[in-house]
């Protein structure tokens, strides 16, 4: 079987992409992750993890590589990495009360240029949140590099009123369950 490489840095995915128990490599795709003026935020996170999984593929032609990206949007807006506590306490007030979807797309690019996209769609609903709440929870998740501001495999799952998904490990970067059906559609050994 061709190599198997993530083309992401994120410690969240490749933790996630342990579980499926395949041997494989990290490499960082060196794309720019920006929208494009007018782009739905789920067709941005289609073409990023595209671009991601292309970049990564140019530079090994005999791999099978994995793409993929996810934001966050309330209201059409999207909520990126929050980059600082000012902006997660800002992106949490937002969100207080409210229902964010989740936007994770996936891709695998084989050896040959086929591709195989999925994108899921998470629905979130906040718990009314007051200032203090958030504050306590930032302090002590430091949820700075999470789309949303939150990890909802820690802490995060206390803010939320319901998760509505059909992959629960998209929420936290990876679509598992779609990602394994195309690696065994690639002939990759899983159960």
């Amino acid at each position: 079987m061709a190599a198997l490489i993530l083309a992401s840095t994120s410690r969240y995915r490749r933790a996630l992409l342990e579980r499926l128990q395949l041997a494989f490599d990290c490499e960082a795709p060196g794309t720019e992750e920006r929208r494009h003026d007018g782009e739905p935020v789920a067709d941005m996170c289609a073409r990023l993890a595209r671009e991601k999984a292309s970049a990564v593929a140019a530079r090994h032609a005999d791999a099978w590589v994995i793409g993929s990206d996810q934001a966050a949007s309330l209201d059409g807006v999207a909520l990126g990495k929050p980059g600082t506590e000012a902006r997660a306490h800002a992106q949490l007030r937002a969100c207080a009360a409210r229902s964010v979807l989740f936007h994770t797309a996936v891709v695998l690019q084989g050896p040959d240029g086929s591709v195989r996209l999925h994108t899921d769609h998470t629905e979130v609903g906040f718990r009314d949140l007051q200032d203090d709440e958030i504050a306590r929870y930032v302090e002590a998740e430091q949820p700075l590099d999470c789309a949303g501001s939150f990890k909802c495999e820690g802490l995060g799952i206390s803010l939320f009123r319901f998760v509505r998904s059909d992959d629960p490990s998209a929420l936290v970067g990876l679509p598992l369950i779609a990602l394994a059906g195309m690696l065994r559609e690639a002939g990759f050994a899983l159960p």
